[in-house]
């Protein structure tokens, strides 16, 4: 269990428990004189309404100064030069599709290719004050096709995205790997969904996409 869902399930279950014993004493929310005894319980629930919706609301979104990058993204991939791709394997451009799942405390990133896909851990999401600008840092690992696994085994990497405005539509960014090859990343958001469960699905939703 990760440190966010950690904090929406204490704040849940406190804030219930704190209520059911407010009403097992009597002391109804309905009765004016009890009803500031019920805040702690309101502040328990608006924690995990701020982490899972609150935060990128209308109003609320410029105080909290961090990026809305929910939803599927197409993103090109372009290997460097210099990377280690073995014999067969793709030099580029390839087209790939990002899945990022946000809340406030947290990010989860699933990239899918062709013959791949990735599942990121330990995301940061870093907004320097009054930049305009955000890091999205992660780390993960990636499982290919039991297909493609002679030329191209399971691995491990680390990601890097910019990008600009609470917003944003587009973005770029870099991996590394820990097969010795890297390379530059272009991101465009597609839509808000994260339903996505393949590469073949993301790709029926891109009226622009172009085969590898």
């Amino acid at each position: 269990m990760n440190v966010a869902t950690t904090v929406r399930t204490g704040a849940t279950i406190a804030a219930t428990l704190y209520t059911i014993i407010l009403l097992v004493l009597g002391l109804y929310p309905s009765q004016f004189r009890y009803l500031f005894a019920y805040i702690p319980a309101g502040i328990g629930y608006g924690v995990v309404i701020h982490d899972k919706w609150a935060w990128h609301w209308s109003g609320i979104h410029r105080f909290t100064d961090r990026p809305w990058v929910t939803g599927t993204w197409r993103v090109i991939l372009s290997p460097s030069p210099d990377s280690h791709i073995p014999e067969g394997g793709n030099r580029g451009p390839i087209t790939a599709y990002m899945t990022i799942e946000q809340t406030f405390w947290s990010l989860h990133a699933t990239l899918r290719t062709k013959e791949s896909a990735s599942h990121s851990s330990n995301a940061t999401v870093s907004s320097p004050e009054n930049s305009g600008s955000a890091e999205i840092e992660f780390l993960y690992a990636n499982t290919p096709r039991v297909k493609h696994q002679y030329r191209s085994p399971r691995h491990e990497g680390t990601c890097r995205i910019a990008v600009t405005g609470l917003k944003p539509q587009t973005a770029t960014g870099h991996y590394y790997t820990s097969r010795y090859t890297a390379g530059d990343m272009d991101f465009t958001l597609l839509n808000r969904s994260v339903t996505y469960g393949t590469f073949i699905q993301a790709q029926a939703a891109d009226a622009e996409h172009t085969a590898d």
